[in-house]
């Protein structure tokens, strides 16, 4: 019996750079991170939360009150981490442990710069290794390193009140946000895969209510059934709702502004995701019939690049309002 051939898969990466602006809390905290100064907030009944929120956990209870929190602390819980990934904060192995600042009344997560596993326990003391160059983020702590500091019968300092004025504070955040993962697909997006490489749309029809499904996933969405029945879709079809893109995004050769759209297959029950070229932004509409544009135009091109108007008329409302 011959083998079957190797399952497909394609490496996916989901990045984009997450921005906020920040409250009088959260600044306060960045700008005393640049300052070397651990700040927390006070709750109405006294308990010092680091890292520090603007709204009480447990009350809802809008908090203000900044105070400042040691360098040194105990680890109340630890993971080690034998791999690191890129982006961490140390490239060497690591423990990452929820550290109870002194004066503090709960754990900052970071990561630990210990030797081994063995070196890691639960009540372990130690201190903060400052970045050498810090902007005000949460990475201008390094890592934290152990601290023999406290010596029998000696206790840790509280907290004390902090205004929370720096010069200079930091207002506003940038955090890259990133996802790297191997995707394989499964029976049902192999066989849509396979006919995309032919110039066809194929999606699965549920056996139970019926309607044809575009991308296969190889259940009903709505009755929770396996699904297998292949049904040939499209090409044309009809815009349903859209949107007008007004930020470019990085990476993507495609100048703004321009129409993404919710696009319903001749013959589907589910309309899917494409962009619409071919026609001026502002005069794309909901019942404009499209086809589509495949990616490189010969055949092998593994997917539409875009839908441009087919020149039909457009259609009628009621022949798309349950795809909406």
């Amino acid at each position: 019996m011959a083998a079957s051939p190797p399952a497909p898969r394609a490496p996916v990466v989901v990045e984009f750079p997450f921005t906020r602006s920040l409250g009088p809390v959260q600044s306060a905290f960045l700008t005393g991170l640049r300052e070397r100064t651990v700040l927390g907030v006070r709750t109405e009944d006294g308990r010092v939360l680091v890292p520090p929120v603007e709204y009480d956990p447990v009350t809802s209870a809008e908090l203000r009150h900044l105070a400042e929190v040691g360098a040194t602390g105990t680890v109340t819980t630890w993971a080690w981490n034998p791999a690191p990934r890129p982006g961490q904060p140390l490239t060497t192995p690591f423990a990452w442990v929820l550290v109870r600042l002194d004066g503090a009344d709960t754990g900052l997560l970071h990561a630990l710069d210990a030797p081994g596993p063995e070196a890691v326990r639960t009540g372990l003391r130690v201190r903060i290794r400052w970045s050498a160059e810090r902007a005000g983020a949460i990475t201008d702590i390094a890592c934290f390193e152990p601290y023999a500091s406290l010596y029998e019968g000696e206790v840790a300092a509280g907290a004390r009140d902090h205004d929370g004025v720096f010069a200079a504070p930091v207002t506003g955040i940038v955090t890259p946000a990133r996802l790297d993962y191997t995707h394989t697909p499964g029976r049902a997006q192999r066989a849509y895969l396979a006919a995309l490489a032919e110039h066809r749309t194929v999606g699965e029809r549920c056996p139970s209510c019926h309607k044809v499904y575009v991308p296969p996933r190889g259940a009903c969405p709505t009755c929770g059934v396996a699904t297998a029945e292949q049904v040939e879709v499209g090409p044309r079809g009809t815009v349903t709702t859209f949107c007008v893109v007004n930020i470019k995004a990085r990476n993507l050769d495609i100048e703004v502004p321009y129409v993404y759209a919710h696009i319903a297959l001749d013959g589907a029950d589910l309309a899917l995701h494409g962009r619409i070229g071919g026609i001026p932004y502002d005069q794309v509409r909901m019942g404009l019939r499209v086809e589509p544009v495949w990616a490189g135009g010969g055949r092998g091109a593994h997917h539409p690049d875009h839908y441009r108007p087919s020149g039909e008329p457009d259609a009628d409302y009621d022949t798309y309002r349950e795809l909406l």
